[in-house]
């Protein structure tokens, strides 16, 4: 593996306490559902207010802050937020005792969750050996074998389908005669039921497939129409989903997130501070950040301004709101590998390979990315910073207070 010789940075939850941090203290405070905020933030990308803010495209005035608050508190994204939620609480077990035939013995399903074996205990043995005599219990009668798809299928033909096209699936081919039973030319083949559709089962069976106008509809990827339904009448407006039972105070929200992260990581800014104060520097110093254009007039436009302590760290800074790309948008990660090879060639080297550089970020779709595009990648977790440091410093070979070299 080439040694390392870049290091890149994100801002946000890296080098300066999370903003994600506040979205959560934010949803306990106010009875919000965990979650919910992020991803909110998340189902408007890419185009929603906040990500255009943090591209440049949008002013921070109170028109971002009016689209913000419609974003966050979007009916859409909410039932789409409730329906995964609610599929995230229907758990295996659940599913295995409403459908044992199906998914399996729960026992054995707790087991396999386990990485082990069904004991007694989950299968209800009693703690000692029935001994007979008045008191004894009786031992439980053997459970039932569980049934193949294929026994299934021969029991509940108009629930699995036909066996015989079950097995041809299961063979890759076509049913053979022998499959379908044929009789010698002298015998006279009985008298046999045409194999139903799915539609038929549907109309036969509506409680146990569903309504055949859903099912035509679901089959065509599309919802059903009025010619489906029969109606002759122009569509019927239909009620519009509920909206989140709860207000987000948008321009209280925002802020929050920016003042939490006005402080330095009490971990990872002293050990930046530490490489960059090494002479010469043992590596170049490169920041990557989705960032926000503050009024030039506000107290927080100087922390981000160029001339910002922060800023005077790194040899390549790459700001999303200067350059009107954001993470993890491809581009802006090309952008700030050739900044870096670009500097290290004017300054006598031989370039910079993506493969010699290590990236930083708390988000895993912008590790991700980072990973695609070549380099080697460090994810930092909320809470998690005095863990990053030991393994910049295993990386790097650059112990707090200490000036050493490469170690990869």
């Amino acid at each position: 593996m080439a040694p390392l010789k870049a290091l890149l940075f994100d801002v946000g939850g890296v080098l300066v306490l999370s903003p994600f941090q506040a979205i959560v203290d934010y949803e306990k405070e106010n009875n919000i559902p965990s979650g919910w905020i992020n991803f909110a933030i998340s189902w408007s990308s890419p185009d929603g207010c906040w990500q255009r803010l943090e591209r440049g495209e949008i002013a921070l005035d109170d028109a971002f802050f009016q689209g913000f608050g419609e974003d966050l508190h979007n009916i859409h994204a909410w039932a789409d937020f409730q329906r995964k939620a609610c599929t995230g609480r229907k758990k295996l077990k659940d599913l295995a005792l409403a459908n044992p035939t199906q998914l399996g013995d729960p026992v054995s399903l707790k087991a396999e969750a386990a990485d082990s074996e069904p004991t007694d205990q989950d299968r209800g043995a009693r703690s000692s050996p029935s001994t007979g005599g008045s008191g004894s219990r009786s031992e439980p009668s053997d459970p039932q074998p569980l049934k193949s798809l294929k026994q299934l299928a021969k029991e509940n033909p108009t629930q699995l389908g036909d066996p015989v096209s079950l097995k041809a699936e299961t063979a890759d081919s076509e049913p053979t005669e022998h499959d379908r039973g044929a009789r010698s030319p002298s015998e006279k083949p009985p008298q046999t039921q045409q194999p139903k559709r799915l539609k038929d089962l549907a109309t036969e069976n509506a409680s146990q497939l569903g309504d055949p106008v859903s099912l035509k509809a679901e089959t065509a990827a599309s919802s059903p129409t009025n010619q489906d339904r029969g109606a002759s009448s122009p569509t019927p407006t239909t009620s519009a989903s509920p909206p989140p039972p709860f207000t987000i105070s948008a321009p209280t929200l925002f802020w929050n997130m920016m003042t939490i992260s006005r402080t330095p990581d009490p971990h990872l800014a002293p050990y930046l501070s530490h490489l960059a104060s090494l002479s010469p520097r043992p590596f170049l110093l490169g920041a990557l950040s989705n960032t926000i254009a503050f009024p030039a007039s506000h107290p927080f436009a100087a922390a981000t301004a160029p001339s910002a302590p922060l800023r005077r760290s790194f040899d390549v800074f790459i700001a999303s709101a200067e350059v009107g790309l954001r993470k993890p948008h491809r581009e802006i990660y090309e952008l700030a590998l050739r900044a870096l090879d670009r500097l290290d060639r004017e300054r006598g080297g031989a370039g910079v390979a993506p493969g010699e550089v290590l990236f930083l970020d708390d988000i895993a779709e912008n590790v991700r990315m980072g990973r695609e595009v070549g380099m080697r990648t460090l994810r930092v977790r909320l809470g998690e910073t005095e863990g990053a440091v030991r393994a910049l410093e295993e990386a790097t070979g650059v112990r707090r207070g200490e000036a050493r070299g490469s170690k990869l």
